[in-house]
């Protein structure tokens, strides 16, 4: 295990101490252009140090016991960026993951993608799917990460394969229930997202898992994706913590 600050093993064991963890945290990792720009650096600049951060996370989410930890990589948007960044980004991905994954693989994380991976240049994809399969059998933190990914292009997906099941009389529309659409969700095997973080301080989903986040308690922080440290992350458990999740019920209702 990494050695961290007595400062920070104090807040980490507060928060193990406190309640409830969330088992499935989902992050917008917004902020690395701007990160960049603020140091007079190029966009990638601040990419790079993004995952620095992701690698940080990653460690600290399995030394809590998360059982998911969703990052959203690259958006089906993304590909609108100018060329060279894009092909930057997919650079860092391939490189990144290919010196990423024996870490990975020793800690016992499983390697996971939720978005239209057959779309994307054949180096990132295929260092994907190795990672995958190199994974696939470790059963510590599902680090799941969303790629090539839209939250309407996943619904979008999903009505298609029901209407193709209703078509091959494998499904009757009085059949489609909540649990149905879910099931067909790039997310199918994943639990719903108990605690969505988002830096950099934008107020908005930015179309990501929006079946998914229905309930999902939602934390903001103006702090960029670079600058996002551990005390950061166990800050926005700690105050997840605090939270009373009702589901649409009233607090005497959950209480009794």
């Amino acid at each position: 295990m990494r050695k961290i600050s007595t400062d920070l093993e104090k807040l980490k064991s507060e928060v193990l101490s406190h309640g409830e963890l969330p088992k499935h945290v989902a992050i917008i990792m917004d902020g690395n252009g701007r990160w960049a720009k603020a140091k007079s650096q190029p966009r990638i600049f601040g990419h790079k140090a993004g995952v620095k951060t992701v690698r940080k996370m990653t460690e600290l989410a399995g030394e809590l016991g998360l059982e998911t930890l969703t990052l959203y990589t690259f958006s089906s948007e993304n590909w609108n960026r100018p060329k060279m960044e894009v092909s930057a980004l997919m650079n860092l991905l391939l490189d990144t993951i290919t010196k990423e994954v024996d870490d990975l693989d020793r800690n016992n994380v499983r390697l996971t993608v939720i978005g239209d991976l057959d779309s994307m240049p054949a180096g990132p994809r295929k260092g994907m799917l190795d990672g995958i399969q190199r994974t696939a059998k470790n059963t510590g933190l599902n680090l799941n990460l969303a790629l090539n990914y839209g939250g309407r292009q996943e619904i979008l997906h999903a009505v298609r394969a029901i209407g193709q099941a209703i078509e091959e009389g494998k499904l009757t529309s009085s059949q489609i229930e909540d649990k149905t659409i879910s099931d067909y969700l790039y997310t199918a095997k994943l639990s719903d997202p108990d605690l969505l973080i988002r830096t950099s301080g934008e107020f908005r989903l930015s179309n990501f898992l929006l079946w998914q986040l229905a309930y999902t308690e939602i934390f903001v922080t103006p702090v960029y994706w670079p600058a996002f440290t551990e005390k950061d992350f166990l800050e926005a458990i700690s105050n997840y913590q605090k939270r009373e999740r009702r589901y649409g019920q009233v607090s005497e209702q959950i209480q009794s």
